[in-house]
């Protein structure tokens, strides 16, 4: 994301649009650059940067004669964001689209897949990941331009001379030949990951929907997610106990679980950014978690998942429900 931007034009006090509701490295790119983020809720029915909210940011702007240097979409647990709407919006209003795609390996939005959207798009190989090459991540683009000048300041910015010689600062970003090939030989069972990351979510899905106050984060009618991480939430006065309470009964099973990312407007180092709305990504943080996923899950370590969750202790009603079920 930080060679993204920086082909994209984007550095020192320009100021860059993006969804609240991510990982901290969205956000920590456009520091890397110079440039300050901006950030904007989400949509309740994708989790995902809310159209609607992007347009009013950017208009604002407009009127103001201060544009934003870019939008970053972020496709969330392996969904992609409302791209029909966020392309129409960003030519609008003549601002580059960028498409973090870090957990979205897979995923599609009317058929096209993650990773083909905007100016440039940035996957991550990291080790939780579908596909991993212990670390590390891929930038894609339709732009030979992009692509060429990424691989300059990705290869510390040498210059075309025998001998070495820098014109200007680059990075070590280069993925090894060795780990390169790592993730190369995973691609081919791609597909099989894929569908094993669906299963496991149809599983919960199967196993926890008909638990009052229980919900899943929905599937977007525009595309497929990969079903990177299984997201839940709950309302506690329905189901009787708090995501906490359900985090800390896994873990007294020695089942590891995460709250949803913490909205960026609400973490410290970000104290303080510009805002547009907040309410749907920080009642998400309050009430939701993600369950075990991998690939590798087993059906037996889900069912002991599942009936971790299910017997959470709880109050009033949920209780006789959790007898009834044993």
């Amino acid at each position: 994301m930080h060679l993204g931007l920086l082909t994209l034009g984007v550095g020192r006090d320009d100021e860059v649009v993006t969804s609240t509701l991510t990982f901290a490295a969205t956000a920590n790119a456009i520091v890397y650059v110079g440039a300050r983020p901006v950030f904007i809720d989400v949509s309740r029915d994708t989790w995902t940067l809310d159209p609607n909210l992007l347009e009013d940011e950017l208009s604002k702007r407009a009127r103001r004669g201060k544009q934003a240097a870019a939008v970053i979409a972020v496709d969330l647990y392996g969904q992609c964001a409302d791209y029909g709407a966020l392309t129409e919006i960003c030519n609008r209003f003549n601002v580059p689209l960028f498409e973090d795609a870090a957990e979205a390996l897979g995923a599609t939005h009317r058929g096209a897949s993650a990773g083909t959207f905007g100016e440039a798009a940035a996957f991550s190989f990291n080790g939780n990941k579908i596909i991993t090459t212990s670390g590390g991540g891929m930038l894609v683009s339709r732009s030979r331009a992009v692509v060429d000048r990424a691989r300059h300041l990705a290869s510390q910015a040498r210059d075309a001379a025998p001998h070495y010689q820098h014109s200007e600062v680059g990075y070590n970003y280069r993925l090894s030949n060795l780990l390169a090939a790592v993730g190369r030989g995973q691609l081919k069972s791609l597909p099989e990951k894929l569908a094993r990351r669906r299963a496991v979510g149809q599983e919960y899905r199967r196993g926890l929907a008909a638990l009052p106050g229980v919900d899943f984060m929905p599937d977007a009618p525009y595309g497929t997610g990969n079903s990177w991480l299984t997201c839940v939430t709950v309302t506690p006065r329905e189901f009787g106990a708090t995501c906490d309470d359900i985090r800390r009964r896994l873990e007294s099973e020695n089942i590891e679980s995460r709250p949803l990312w913490k909205p960026m407007h609400l973490q410290p180092v970000f104290k303080g950014a510009p805002m547009r709305g907040g309410a749907v990504s920080e009642d998400l943080f309050e009430r939701g978690l993600c369950l075990p996923s991998g690939s590798s899950l087993t059906g037996g370590e889900q069912a002991r998942v599942i009936d971790a969750f299910i017997t959470t202790p709880t109050t009033g009603r949920r209780s006789r429900l959790h007898i009834a079920h044993a």
